[in-house]
């Protein structure tokens, strides 16, 4: 997964400052959350396990917000603009998707915030994997979409 983060890093770097800055947010965000992940159970009473897990929330929190608040209506801003008609649509799809693991990040997070069990830390980080998979490869194709597909109309 962090691959991919560096694979889409590349290859939409540099578009746009917000686009940049959002992604340079995923990757910290996946740093955290790789940090996490590896442990394979954790002890109640896990001071740093803990404090790594508040700084998760609030990096999964600023992402999934900057995704709906800022980066997708910009795209969706850009595909109006070009009269895409084909684009917005397959957009709106790959919103749905992205969508639904808006729920699970939002649960994490507002569970986590609420207590100090992590007996079912392991298995919520699993669940979270795979959103944040879903929701990064549907981000990154809806960039392509909207915003590299117009690239060259630009020049």
């Amino acid at each position: 997964m962090l691959e991919n983060c560096k694979s889409a890093r590349e290859r939409w770097g540099g578009v746009s400052e917000i686009i940049d800055r959002w992604l340079l947010s995923r990757q910290a965000l996946l740093v955290r959350f790789c940090g996490l992940s590896d442990k394979k159970e954790f002890a109640e009473g896990d001071t740093d396990a803990e404090e790594n897990l508040r700084q998760l929330c609030q990096l999964l929190v600023d992402y999934v917000s900057a995704g709906h608040f800022e980066v997708y209506d910009q795209l969706i801003r850009e595909g109006q603009a070009f009269d895409d008609k084909q684009g917005l649509e397959q957009a709106r799809e790959l919103y749905r998707d992205i969508d639904a693991t808006t729920d699970i990040a939002v649960d994490f997070n507002d569970k986590y915030q609420e207590t100090d069990d992590l007996s079912s830390l392991v298995q919520d980080l699993s669940q979270l994997g795979e959103a944040l998979e879903t929701r990064f490869s549907s981000e990154d194709r809806m960039i392509a979409l909207l915003h590299t597909a117009h690239k060259n109309q630009l020049a």
